[in-house]
């Protein structure tokens, strides 16, 4: 039975009080947090690649996908207002089902958020290398990409790739204020570039490329839905920054929720201007796709400023969900699971300094040395695991722990959760089988390191 022993929920909000982290965020850091960490490689580079397989029909694919994670958002409203601890879903997990399920869902998390700013920081390189190209300045060729991403040209290693991750791991260790203040100003360019597009473009739609608007069929439409998927990760790396929050009974949910909204309605406007300008065929092989849209429409001053807005923009995401996965390896180590020396605070930063170079110089390499496809749809099944365990542990935290005070309650419970559950699923079937192939190893990985350290060395052990 030591595999479902629980953490309870007072012990663990005793800990938060007292875990030196400093209190520096509002409501609107959170917003910006959570749009900061989901508009980036989704929308700037994978709509290339829905388009392809879903055709104009790529706009249903973003909702299928936007209603998917809405379910789940509505969950982790109900968690991070509850139980404002670090660690977001691992912590929740811990308190409701017990520890095997939260070291399960702990180690998931760590690959989601890892390989996140691996994938991004890829979708970065080639948008930083395209507005490069633009005033005649390229990188040598083996140097622009991991090994295999391009067909027929020998690439060795994605120098930008590497390079803007060890940039962001420097900021994120010297302070969460620091940090949020860039972040902000960032959001607010890469939000402007995606009302640019929407605003630009929408002057250049031909309705005849929307037909046939379903070229593939539903198995295309929900194909592309579980890559688009991807484009919405994010707003749950907002409950991580619990222990950092004013307020978190009332910024916490609010966070959430609002940036996931407003993502999901732009993202079905560009999704349509795209389409409209491009025929979907076309995106085939293009590592830019939104840009590469406004130059289809002779606006090439306003793909300037999109490549421009990306690159910045997607420094945000990186900034996110590393910011995500050191304060859930900081959780983990902080109950036991994981060495001891991956929750010391920083005295001067007050950040958790090792942590976060640890994963930063890891992660940075794997952007360096693995194709965008591959990373992409391995965070997605990771996620959408996520999702389905926030999901089934609201229910339990509903009838094992019904007196505590909610600020925020998921509203249709249980159907909404049953719901999250099912759409995650849903997803999850249709992605490929060498995707769930390499889930079910990084899961064998993590469970060896479970019995084999983390349980007998875990505080509730003691």
């Amino acid at each position: 039975m030591s595999l479902f022993r629980k953490k309870s929920v007072e012990h663990m909000l005793a800990g938060a009080r007292n875990a030196g982290l400093k209190k520096a965020l509002g409501a609107l850091d959170l917003t910006f947090l959570g749009v900061g960490a989901i508009i980036g490689t989704g929308i700037f580079v994978l709509t290339g690649t829905g388009a392809v397989q879903a055709g104009p029909a790529l706009m249903i694919s973003f909702l299928v996908a936007a209603v998917a994670c809405g379910f789940a958002a509505l969950a982790y409203a109900e968690f991070a207002s509850t139980i404002p601890v670090a660690g977001s879903i691992y912590t929740y997990s811990y308190a409701t089902l017990g520890e095997l399920a939260a070291w399960i869902i702990g180690w998931d998390l760590m690959l989601e958020y890892g390989l996140a700013t691996s994938a991004v920081s890829v979708g970065w390189s080639g948008y930083l290398q395209s507005l490069l190209a633009g005033f005649g300045i390229s990188l040598p060729v083996a140097l622009t990409a991991a090994p295999g991403a391009v067909p027929g040209v020998a690439t060795l290693f994605n120098l930008p790739a590497f390079l803007v991750m060890m940039a962001i791991t420097t900021l994120l260790s010297i302070g969460v204020r620091e940090s949020t203040r860039i972040n902000n100003v960032m959001v607010a360019i890469k939000v402007t570039v995606v009302l640019l597009v929407i605003g630009v473009g929408v002057f250049h739609v031909t309705p005849a490329n929307w037909h046939p608007f379903m070229p593939n069929g539903w198995n295309g439409v929900f194909g592309a839905a579980a890559v688009m998927f991807f484009a919405f990760i994010g707003f749950d790396s907002v409950s991580s920054a619990a222990e950092e929050v004013r307020d978190p009974k009332r910024d916490l949910p609010i966070g959430i929720i609002a940036s996931l909204g407003v993502c999901a309605v732009l993202y079905v406007a560009v999704a349509a201007v795209v389409t409209g300008i491009v025929p979907s065929a076309q995106f085939a092989n293009i590592s830019h796709p939104v840009s590469y849209a406004l130059q289809v429409a002779g606006q090439k001053w306003v793909a300037g400023f999109i490549d421009l807005g990306a690159v910045l923009g997607m420094l945000t995401v990186i900034l996110v969900m590393g910011y995500g996965q050191t304060r859930v390896i900081f959780a983990m180590s902080r109950d036991g699971l994981l060495p001891a020396a991956l929750s010391k605070v920083h005295p001067k930063f007050a950040t958790p300094f090792l942590t976060t170079w640890i994963v930063g110089i890891f992660f940075g390499l794997i952007g360096a040395l693995v194709p965008l496809n591959v990373l992409a749809e391995l965070i997605n099944i990771g996620t959408l695991a996520a999702f389905s365990m926030v999901s089934v542990a609201v229910l339990v935290l509903r009838r094992t722990h019904p007196e505590l005070p909610r600020a925020f309650r998921c509203p249709g419970v249980p159907v909404v959760p049953v719901l999250a559950v099912a759409s995650c699923l849903f997803l999850m079937i249709n992605l490929q089988a060498i995707t769930w192939i390499a889930f079910v190893v990084w899961l064998v990985i993590g469970m060896v390191i479970y019995f084999g350290y983390s349980r007998k060395r875990s505080k509730l052990n003691h």
